[in-house]
C-alpha cells in the first residue's frame, strides 16, 4: 500500500466511527465516550434552584458499538454527596431520543448529570457538571 493512500485512510478512519445524535437547535450539549455520542438540552432559562425543569436528550453509537436501548437521567452533587429529591421520568420519544420531565435542583452549587445508556446487557455512563447559582 503506497503512503499517500495509507495517510488517506488513517485521515478517514475518525469520521468514519462517529455518529450525530438527532438533537439539534440551541443550547445543546454534547458528551462523548468510546461507545457513545449523547447530545441533550433544557429550555433556556429552564433551569432554576427549586423547580421542576425537563431535559431532552438524543444519543447515537459509534461504529460497531450497539444502539442504545433506554436511557437512564439523574443527578448528584459531588461535594454534598447527594443526588437530587425527585426521580425524573424518562420516556422515549422517537429513535435514539428521550424526555425526561420532572428533574430538580433542589440546591445551588456544582451538580453532575449522570446519563445511564444501556445496550446489549451493558451499561455506560456519561456525566456532565454543571453549576447552578
Amino acid at each position: 500500500m503506497s503512503r499517500p493512500y495509507l495517510l488517506l485512510l488513517l485521515g478517514l478512519a475518525p469520521g468514519a466511527f462517529a455518529c450525530d445524535p438527532p438533537l439539534e437547535g440551541e443550547n445543546v450539549v454534547r458528551l462523548e465516550s468510546q461507545r457513545y455520542v449523547l447530545a441533550y438540552r433544557t429550555r433556556p432559562g429552564a433551569v432554576r434552584v427549586g423547580e421542576h425543569f425537563t431535559l431532552e436528550a438524543a444519543a447515537c453509537a459509534k461504529g460497531g458499538a450497539p444502539a442504545p436501548e433506554s436511557l437512564g437521567i439523574d443527578a448528584h452533587m459531588p461535594a454534598h454527596r447527594h443526588g437530587m429529591n425527585y426521580a425524573p421520568a424518562v420516556r422515549e420519544a422517537g429513535a435514539g431520543r428521550w424526555r425526561a420531565q420532572g428533574l430538580m435542583f433542589h440546591m445551588p452549587g456544582e451538580w453532575e448529570l449522570r446519563f445511564d445508556l444501556r445496550a446489549g446487557g451493558a451499561t455506560e455512563r456519561l456525566t456532565h457538571r454543571t453549576l447552578l447559582d
